[in-house]
């Protein structure tokens, strides 16, 4: 299933729907009209664990078609949110995650030429996260050295607490696309959070593609582009800390808890990387992919 986060004007509250052939059905209606209780909000669902997947796909399949009068919009109607519009912690980032990237890193930035032997982790504050299509925020007096970073981003669906890397997959309740936006000139005695965790600089969606429909995330092509020039295309067959490795790791130490995101880092091409580097100003477009889970396209404009 493909679900969202919409609104249908400026002042109603994001609500939880799914997409069904251009339609976004609302799931909270879609339940009360068959007598079950399902949740309005992405959060609360994914709190339920994998039976509240299950009792949406079999409403889904009995209602074929016969949608609620007033739950069933087109998806070219209504306002798209972040899939989950607040985070309740950090987005878990991953840094140096395919090998090229660290290579290119290496070369332009002040980080390690080695292949890590752990994965590299830093954190996106829950201010950081957007909607698809809202603005890029561009802070003049701040950076000079706006980048982009396409990533396949890993939303946790049951608690993971030192699970083992054969189980991590099990714990995951879907994929969605991120961009991981990074001001280079921000970083603070090697720390990124202030680079890479300030606000607008966590574009998210346009959904959540559930697990199931996704058994291997390591086969998922994901790309880039600035003002329409390809910058950025690759797999995630060619991560360096898989999935499943990015969850058990993690877990180790810190607990994994239902909603939590992992982005789980970018491909070579980066702007920082590039000879001459280059960057984005206002006025340019970004748009990125990661093909079966949907695109992102988003202005930078100055703040």
């Amino acid at each position: 299933m493909r679900l969202v986060t919409y609104r249908v004007d400026v002042e109603a509250e994001g609500r939880l729907g799914v997409l069904v052939d251009g339609l976004v059905i609302d799931v909270a209606k879609l339940g009360a009209r068959a007598g079950v209780p399902l949740p309005s909000r992405m959060l609360d669902f994914i709190d339920l664990g994998p039976v509240a997947v299950a009792e949406l796909k079999l409403l889904l399949d009995e209602a074929k078609g016969r949608w609620p009068v007033d739950g069933a919009r087109p998806l070219a109607s209504v306002k798209l949110l972040a899939p989950i519009p607040r985070p309740r912690k950090n987005v878990f980032g991953i840094g140096l995650n395919y090998i090229d990237h660290v290579a290119e890193s290496a070369a332009a930035l002040d980080t390690s030429a080695d292949l890590p032997k752990k994965p590299v982790i830093f954190s996106k504050p829950p201010t950081s996260v957007i909607a698809p299509g809202e603005p890029i925020v561009h802070r003049a007096d701040i950076t000079q050295q706006l980048d982009w970073e396409i990533e396949l981003g890993a939303i946790i669906g049951t608690t993971a607490q030192r699970v083992s890397r054969e189980d991590a997959l099990k714990h995951v309740f879907g994929y969605t696309t991120l961009i991981d936006m990074s001001a280079r000139d921000c970083r603070r005695a090697g720390q990124w959070i202030y680079s890479k965790g300030q606000d607008s600089y966590c574009p998210m969606g346009p959904c959540i593609v559930t697990a199931d429909e996704i058994p291997d995330p390591q086969t998922l092509d994901l790309w880039l582009t600035v003002n329409g020039v390809e910058k950025q295309r690759n797999n995630t067959s060619h991560m360096l800390f898989k999935v499943d490795e990015l969850i058990a790791d993690i877990s180790q130490g810190i607990t994994l808890e239902p909603g939590d995101i992992i982005a789980t880092g970018t491909p070579e091409g980066v702007g920082a990387g590039r000879s001459p580097q280059e960057w984005v100003w206002p006025g340019d477009v970004i748009e990125g992919e990661v093909v079966g889970i949907g695109k992102l396209r988003h202005s930078i404009v100055a703040g």
